[in-house]
């Protein structure tokens, strides 16, 4: 009964309770919710949530923040199209323009580790930074309008829109990254001091851990799964915007904290940002499906940010208590 108990109060476990939930409430508004089809296509919404999301969940564990994922995907995807019109191999235009997006994670850990300025200031300012430097861009190409730069090669559409065993190439990209991070995390000494960093720097730092490295990386990863995001999403839409992401700071931060990554640090799992990824996702498209619009969705996806925050700030050692207290008296 015990392990029951312990089970059920795991985070992971309730996010797939209230994943459940949330699949049969919004299979009750909408019958063609339910559809087992539309709901594994419509992964191709939001899975770009996931891909920036877990990497984000080292930076939030390390106790800091990046708001400008949104900014990076946007760099990421018009650097794409901008070295591609102008003559690059397109996969080869990928790599460059993934590298451009662990450059950008770089220069936000280096700033964060070499200052005392509190990350999310430093990031709040990268975010405008690499918003302007990918306008510029976009504007220098002729591409500042809706449309962007489109008609890439069909292989690269393919990437984000093709099928391979029936099932979306995306979904590959996503259960690939969590089980990449999650082994970087768990099962390697750099996993262990990212913890480490979390809940005492300066203890951290006297232990002889680099935690300058540490935290440098740590933005690096992030940068790479926003760069990562952002082929993807070009490749969805086929289209390379430098706007394209501006939306993804709320969904993408809530999905790691509402994954049970402490907002304070030293606590988090790369499980959990993956399944509330799923969660946060089913939602929009659910709320979609009930014809809301996306800034009212939004408005949802803030709500749950503020229940997740209180919810982990919650005292559930005196709540595993008290159920172990009655499960003895019973």
């Amino acid at each position: 009964m015990k392990k029951q108990i312990n089970l059920l109060l795991r985070w992971e476990m309730a996010l797939v309770l209230f994943l459940i939930v949330e699949i049969i409430f919004f299979s009750m508004m909408n019958p063609q919710f339910l559809n087992v089809t539309n709901l594994i296509f419509s992964m191709n919404d939001y899975v770009y949530i996931g891909l920036a999301a877990i990497p984000m969940t080292f930076v939030i564990i390390t106790g800091g923040i990046d708001v400008s994922v949104g900014s990076v995907i946007g760099l990421t995807s018009i650097s794409i199209g901008v070295l591609w019109t102008n003559g690059m191999e397109v996969w080869l235009a990928v790599l460059i323009a993934v590298a451009i997006s662990a450059c950008a994670g770089a220069v936000n850990g280096g700033i964060i580790a070499y200052s005392n300025v509190q990350p999310l200031v430093v990031t709040l300012g990268t975010m405008f930074l690499f918003s302007g430097i990918a306008l510029v861009i976009s504007g220098g190409n002729s591409a500042s309008g809706y449309e962007g730069i489109s008609g890439f090669p069909d292989a690269f559409v393919q990437l984000a829109n093709g099928l391979t065993f029936g099932l979306p190439n995306p979904l590959y990209f996503l259960i690939f990254f969590l089980l990449l991070f999650a082994v970087i995390l768990s099962l390697t000494r750099y996993g262990r001091q990212v913890f480490l960093v979390g809940i005492n720097m300066k203890a951290a730092v006297y232990s002889g851990i680099r935690a300058k490295f540490i935290l440098i990386w740590a933005y690096v990863l992030a940068g790479v799964g926003g760069g990562i995001s952002g082929v993807i999403l070009t490749s969805y839409f086929s289209s390379a915007r430098a706007d394209l992401g501006a939306e993804a700071v709320l969904p993408v931060i809530t999905a790691v904290v509402l994954g049970g990554t402490s907002i304070t640090g030293g606590k988090g799992t790369v499980l959990g940002t993956g399944i509330a990824s799923v969660v946060i996702g089913m939602m929009q498209y659910g709320l979609q499906m009930m014809s809301m619009t996306s800034q009212e969705t939004s408005v949802v996806v803030g709500f749950i940010l503020i229940i997740a925050v209180l919810l982990r700030l919650a005292k559930w050692n005196n709540i595993r208590s008290f159920v172990k207290f009655r499960s003895h008296a019973e």
